[in-house]
C-alpha cells in the first residue's frame, strides 16, 4: 500500500515540477530576447553622423591583412619555440601567450624548472623582457632574466 500511494504521490509531483521548469526556462529566454531586442534599438537610434564617423573611423585601420608585418609573427610560431636567457642557457619553451584587452600580447607563458616534466611550473613572463631573433621558422626567443629569477618567480594559475 505504501508503495502504491509514494507511486500516485510521484505520479502527480513530476508533471507540476516539469510544468515549473519549462516556465522558468521560457522566461530566460524572453529576457534574453529583450535585452538583445534594446541593445538593437540602441544601435539603430545612433545619429547618422555618429555612424558614418565610426565608419570612416574603422576604414583607416587595417581591415584586412595578405601577410605577417616584417616585424609580426604567427602565434603558432610563438608557442613551441624555445626560450633562452641573455647568456644561452636553455629555460624551456612557450606554452600559451596572455592577450591584453588592447589585443596586445602582454606576456609569454614558460614552462620552466623540473626534469622530464616532473617539478616544472609556469611562469608568466612580459613581453617586454622577451627579445625576438631568427627566421619565422627558426624563432628564437631570449629573455632578461637568470634561471634563478624563474625559479623564484610566481606559477602562473591558467584561468579557465
Amino acid at each position: 500500500m505504501k508503495k502504491l500511494n509514494s507511486l500516485v504521490f510521484y505520479a502527480l509531483v513530476t508533471p507540476v515540477i516539469a510544468l515549473g521548469a519549462g516556465s522558468v526556462l521560457a522566461q530566460q529566454t524572453t529576457d534574453k530576447t529583450t535585452t538583445q531586442t534594446d541593445q538593437n534599438k540602441q544601435r539603430t537610434m545612433q545619429p547618422d553622423a555618429d555612424r558614418k564617423n565610426a565608419y570612416g573611423q574603422s576604414k583607416q585601420k587595417q581591415d584586412y591583412l595578405s601577410s605577417v608585418p616584417a616585424n609580426g609573427s604567427h602565434a603558432s610560431h610563438l608557442i613551441g619555440a624555445d626560450v633562452q636567457t641573455a647568456n644561452n642557457e636553455d629555460i624551456g619553451d612557450v606554452s600559451d601567450l596572455i592577450i591584453g584587452g588592447d589585443g596586445q600580447v602582454m606576456a609569454i607563458v614558460v614552462s620552466v624548472g623540473g626534469f622530464l616534466g616532473m617539478g616544472e611550473k609556469d611562469v608568466a613572463i612580459g613581453w617586454d623582457h622577451v627579445t625576438r631573433s631568427g627566421t619565422a621558422d627558426d624563432l628564437e626567443l631570449r629573455v632578461e632574466v637568470t634561471r634563478d629569477e624563474l625559479k623564484a618567480a610566481p606559477k602562473f594559475e591558467k584561468r579557465d
